[in-house]
């Protein structure tokens, strides 16, 4: 995590799950999807979940690698593209933030419907569709990247 975020946005399983579900229910009200295309690797769970409820089966994968676990890249490498201009296709992923990852994909295709869980401001003029907006300077800790363990009681720990 950089310095340029001031704080982080733990999101459990469960509460991606709801948020995902609730981008699902906001997207019954769009036009017909042939299939979901899914942003390696944030966007698979979301896309899994909503495929279920907008009973969609025909899934794909754009796979671009813009980040990777210390901090964020110079460039976005796209290692799997998608043949088509996206016409008809819903292209789901965890989260717009910069919109770096999001112009290199809207460019590739440009009439897929783009919708993501959560948004942050600099980002979310690219996205069609987002359930929750965070704060750009705000570190969004999914339950991917996270494992349980213990914490003090707060009368334990050292005042900061």
């Amino acid at each position: 995590m950089s310095d340029q975020y001031k704080r982080t946005y733990p999101i459990s399983w469960d509460q991606l799950h709801r948020d995902s579900k609730a981008l699902a229910w906001r997207l019954l009200d769009k036009d017909f999807f042939k299939g979901i295309i899914a942003i390696t690797r944030g966007g698979m769970v979301p896309a899994a979940i909503i495929a279920r409820e907008l009973d969609i089966h025909l899934i794909d994968t754009i796979c671009i690698s813009s980040y990777d676990w210390k901090e964020k890249k110079g460039e976005a490498d796209i290692l799997k593209g998608f043949d088509g201009d996206g016409e008809g296709w819903l292209l789901i992923d965890d989260l717009v933030d910069t919109g770096r990852t999001a112009e290199v994909v809207k460019n590739l295709i440009p009439k897929a419907h783009f919708a993501t869980v959560y948004a942050k401001p600099s980002g979310r003029p690219l996205v069609d569709t987002f359930v929750t907006e965070v704060s750009q300077d705000t570190w969004i800790l999914f339950p991917w990247d996270t494992e349980s363990q213990f914490a003090a009681p707060l009368i334990g720990r050292e005042q900061r």
